[in-house]
């Protein structure tokens, strides 16, 4: 048999919140700094293999597709 304790935590509301926004906001900034290196990424790809407009359409419907199915998994 385990031995399990409950432990009941009393915490201020307000230092929470703050904790949990600032944590949102960390997780927002992650984000939008990945996001921003994989297009720089992208951008000196289609650069590099001198890719025309419609190729790079096509790049980046594929990047969309790949970020709507991470986001997808996720939910």
């Amino acid at each position: 048999m385990r031995n399990i304790q409950t432990r009941n935590f009393k915490a201020d509301e307000d230092a929470l919140n703050a904790l949990l926004s600032k944590a949102k906001t960390e997780q927002r900034s992650d984000d939008a700094l990945s996001v921003s290196i994989r297009l720089a990424a992208l951008a000196i790809h289609a650069r590099k293999q001198e890719m025309s407009a419609a190729e790079i359409i096509e790049l980046l419907d594929k990047e969309a597709e790949r970020f709507e199915n991470q986001a997808q998994e996720l939910h």
